[in-house]
């Protein structure tokens, strides 16, 4: 039965490969970018994003099953805040009304490696609280600070989304409603977001030890697409509030056997 998915981050990367990935199964896709897809959008302001729902459920006529979120920016500057996280929640809360007419509504959305990684702790909490001016602030301050701190933003923003999703998955609005909120967490994609990462051997090398994944390697964008193809799909009835690593074993090697230790510990 066709089903009718709205994707950010449509244009390329990985929003690009679940997009043709649905498709291909006989599902109606509306893409979200900034160029070159169905809604033109940008999901930095806060007239983009509600603009974008309005255009979106109107492309849908009303009807919406799933959303995929993957539009997100890897730049260290205060734009990628905007983007990552507010882009993400508040477009989705605009969309939720809609979502939940739906038999069996379900959202995914692309959060990162990175969630694990150092981050920006008064950052994080100014994002979790919903305050995009304060954490706008705090992010631009990291950019002046001059140091290399500006590399913790996009980690934290990850790291926000990822507790957002955790935190919103068991409320009325979303799991009352049934639909399932999960995010996924890749490690290094192969996409134009991260060519320049990957674009030499000395470069793949260094990436590498920061995130090693020693099953496979780096992966190609359809990788992520299948898994979050699936979380969206009516077989997912009870997967709710997680963040899975799809990573190469990359969580594991990096934070080893016992997180539940180190959890309570925390």
């Amino acid at each position: 039965m066709e089903r009718t998915y709205v994707v950010t981050g449509a244009a390329s990367g990985i929003g690009a490969a679940t997009s043709q990935m649905l498709k291909a199964a006989g599902n109606k896709v509306i893409g979200v970018d900034i160029h070159n897809t169905d809604v033109t959008a940008d999901l930095g302001t806060v007239l983009g994003r509600h603009q974008a729902a309005r255009d979106v459920i109107k492309s849908a006529n009303g009807s919406i099953d799933a959303v995929i979120a993957c539009a997100g920016l890897a730049s260290s500057t205060a734009k990628t805040v905007s983007v990552n996280y507010f882009g993400v929640t508040e477009f989705l809360f605009a969309l939720q009304p809609t979502l939940a007419l739906s038999k069996t509504p379900r959202v995914a959305i692309t959060s990162s490696m990175a969630s694990l990684m150092p981050n920006s702790p008064e950052l994080v909490e100014a994002m979790c609280v919903d305050d995009e001016e304060k954490a706008v602030v705090i992010a631009q301050g990291l950019v002046n600070n001059g140091i290399g701190l500006e590399q913790l933003i996009y980690g934290s923003t990850k790291r926000a989304i990822s507790r957002w999703v955790r935190r919103e998955s068991i409320k009325p609005k979303w799991a009352g409603a049934g639909i399932t909120l999960n995010a996924v967490g890749p490690g290094i994609v192969k996409t134009p977001m991260t060519a320049d990462l990957i674009a030499t051997k000395e470069a793949q090398d260094a990436m590498a030890k920061v995130v090693p994944m020693p099953l496979n390697g780096f992966m190609e964008p359809e990788t992520v697409a299948s898994l979050l193809v699936w979380l969206t799909s009516p077989e997912n009835t009870h997967t709710t509030g997680q963040t899975i690593y799809i990573d190469g074993g990359s969580d594991a090697a990096l934070r080893g056997e016992n997180i539940w230790d180190l959890a309570k510990q925390g």
